[in-house]
């Protein structure tokens, strides 16, 4: 006779577990991935594979030699490598992706007692740990010249090149006519940045198949969008001449990549929908105000790191439904 098991409710299971959602998360994670090889080449598939390593070989001796068990889950060690990879910029040395993985992972990932506990988004962490450590290399950016032979953009991004036209007073219309920065162009491809901001409409195709699957909600990637939306047309509108409108900032920048595939972290998200609402509009405000006015270019990074630092505080006043309620 086999053992009869009792337990609190509620009384059901679920097929999916965190190996799945992981496992969706990479295969949305594909398109971008894809791109990004097929325009930068050997030098980001060589960041994407020390990333990779890395990572899994990191939390696996923590895990094995100072913890005594097992990695929990391969999927999400492999999703954190996949992710910083795509948040370098394609031409930055091995070694920067070595150290930056070393961060995320035993930094900001098992400090904190390893998957599920930790409180900021491990490749997110790791970008910053990077930027504030090494400036110019996170900084430089490379024309994509990949097994396409593309070789037709600026190597500088589409940010930099409004903040730098901006001190030399020009306007921001004329920059972005200048640079021939056309909402089409932005969407396909575009120049410079980080690895996994190629190409918008990759991230796009990854943001739907993500919410068909139903790994995410939708509640916080269109909360920072709307509200970097709204913000950007309010300051456009006031004045055009110093800052840049909605569909700029929608598809420079890594604004896309942050708000699909790092803020929708469960393990560093809200729970309840009002305090995903409310997690988003902070960071979206959050990265409006960096890029408007802060000393760097882009804000998404240190945005999402904010609200990271703010969920604890989102859901104790913003606790989901109970069951049965």
């Amino acid at each position: 006779m086999s053992k009869l098991t009792v337990s609190l409710s509620p009384h059901f299971q679920n097929p999916t577990t965190t190996k799945v959602l992981m496992n969706d998360v990479l295969i949305a994670l594909a398109p971008v991935t894809v791109v990004s090889l097929l325009f930068y080449g050997w030098n980001f598939l060589m960041l994407l594979m020390v990333c990779v390593a890395t990572c899994i070989v990191c939390e696996f001796a923590i895990e094995k030699y100072l913890m005594g068990r097992e990695i929990p889950s391969m999927s999400a060690t492999c999703l954190t490598g996949v992710l910083l990879a795509l948040n370098l910029p394609p031409a930055a040395p091995w070694w920067v992706a070595f150290l930056g993985a070393i961060a995320a992972i035993a930094i900001a990932k098992m400090c904190f007692g390893g998957l599920g506990q930790n409180i900021f988004n491990p490749a997110i962490f790791g970008r910053v740990f990077l930027l504030v450590s090494f400036p110019a290399i996170m900084t430089t950016w490379a024309a994509p010249q990949g097994w396409l032979g593309v070789d037709a953009f600026s190597g500088a991004t589409p940010l930099a090149s409004i903040n730098e036209g901006l001190h030399q007073g020009l306007p921001a219309n004329q920059i972005i006519a200048d640079n021939g920065l056309t909402g089409w162009k932005m969407l396909f491809a575009r120049a410079g940045g980080s690895a996994g901001e190629i190409s918008a409409l990759a991230l796009i195709i990854g943001f739907v198949y993500l919410l068909v699957r139903k790994v995410i909600r939708p509640h916080i990637p269109l909360a920072i969008l709307g509200t970097v939306v709204v913000l950007t047309t309010i300051f456009s509108l006031a004045n055009p001449a110093q800052f840049t409108g909605p569909v700029f900032n929608l598809f420079t920048g890594g604004l896309l990549l942050g708000a699909i595939f790092m803020a929708t972290d469960y393990v560093t998200s809200p729970m309840a929908p009002l305090g995903m609402i409310i997690y988003g509009v902070l960071i979206g405000l959050l990265t409006v105000l960096i890029r408007y006015f802060g000393a760097y270019p882009e804000g998404v990074s240190f945005a999402i790191l904010l609200g990271n630092m703010a969920t604890p505080l989102i859901n104790k006043y913003c606790k989901p439904r109970r069951f049965a309620a």
